[in-house]
């Protein structure tokens, strides 16, 4: 932790961050920490469509005359508050289009926490420095399917740079229903798990230590910590350090850190993400009937 920051901008708190401290993440419950849903509205966020985007800045756009543009464009899923918890489903159910619900806020250098539910399948993520149209930004991975990772990092339409170190599976009971998570047989993957892809990572857990702390059917915790103007993102998960990634010294095919620089802002959106259906995965990917919850969202501004 950068001791002369924090001194510089909290020095009556410096003594409480230091006993906090784990590996670079506040406590959620310092008073820092601001709510930024009520637990009752929707009041301080909007939706959008989870419309196409080029791969990385420069590169050509959608075709946005096909059908499946215009009937991606006529939703933006729905989007409920249900016991506390903003709640995220495709619309209509099972349709295979997805959206995005973003803050109206805009965040630069922040420290995130919140708490997140999701069905199996569901192919959800949290967007950091998203644009307006919620689908370019840096995206903290919850694909709680098949071939999936929670608490990677992936270059939403900014290079499609994917760091991760493990992929996930489901366990099923005799009668094929789902009753946890394991690690994904390779031979058997969607997506294979290239050497490439944990080296973007300059910390990552091992698929081993994720299970030892995930809660299957419950609440997780997730802490986030965004910082720079090409930011090092950190990724804690039921205080668990899962995931840090410089993307100032990133190097990938298709990611440039000045022309993502240009792109997005130096404060975004914070975007949660309902995931379309796609021929490969079909409803392996968001089942018809799947949510995803979020509670407990809460922010500290640097």
């Amino acid at each position: 932790m950068n001791r002369s920051f924090f001194e510089q901008k909290n020095p009556e708190n410096w003594a409480n961050v230091l006993k906090k401290d784990t590996g670079g993440i506040m406590d959620k419950n310092d008073a820092t920490f601001t709510p930024i849903f009520d637990g009752k509205t929707l009041a301080g966020w909007h939706s959008v469509p989870r419309l196409p985007v080029p791969r990385a800045p420069g590169e050509p756009g959608p075709d946005t005359t096909t059908e499946k543009y215009r009937r991606a464009m006529q939703t933006s899923g729905k989007w409920t508050v249900e016991d506390g918890a903003i709640t995220g489903r495709q619309d209509p159910t099972g349709c295979g289009y997805g959206g995005y619900l973003l803050s109206d806020g805009l965040y630069g250098d922040f420290e995130l926490s919140f708490e997140a539910h999701p069905d199996w399948p569901a192919d959800t993520g949290i967007l950091v420095r998203a644009s307006a149209l919620g689908s370019q930004g840096f995206q903290i991975l919850l694909d709680h399917r098949r071939s999936g990772n929670i608490g990677g990092i992936y270059g939403n339409g900014i290079g499609g740079f994917h760091g991760i170190n493990f992929t996930l599976d489901g366990k099923y009971d005799e009668q094929g229903k789902p009753i946890g998570l394991k690690l994904e047989d390779p031979s058997n993957t969607i997506e294979p798990m290239t050497p490439d892809k944990p080296a973007l990572l300059e910390y990552a857990a091992t698929g081993e230590q994720f299970l030892s702390i995930w809660k299957w059917n419950n609440w997780n915790e997730f802490k986030i910590r965004v910082e720079g103007t090409s930011p090092r993102i950190t990724v804690h998960i039921n205080d668990m350090k899962i995931s840090e990634i410089n993307t100032a010294t990133l190097k990938h095919p298709f990611y440039n850190a000045t022309t993502v620089r240009d792109l997005l802002s130096p404060k975004g959106h914070i975007a949660f993400e309902i995931h379309d259906n796609d021929p490969g995965m079909g409803e392996a990917r968001w089942a018809p009937n799947a949510a995803c919850r979020w509670r407990n969202i809460r922010i500290y501004e640097f």
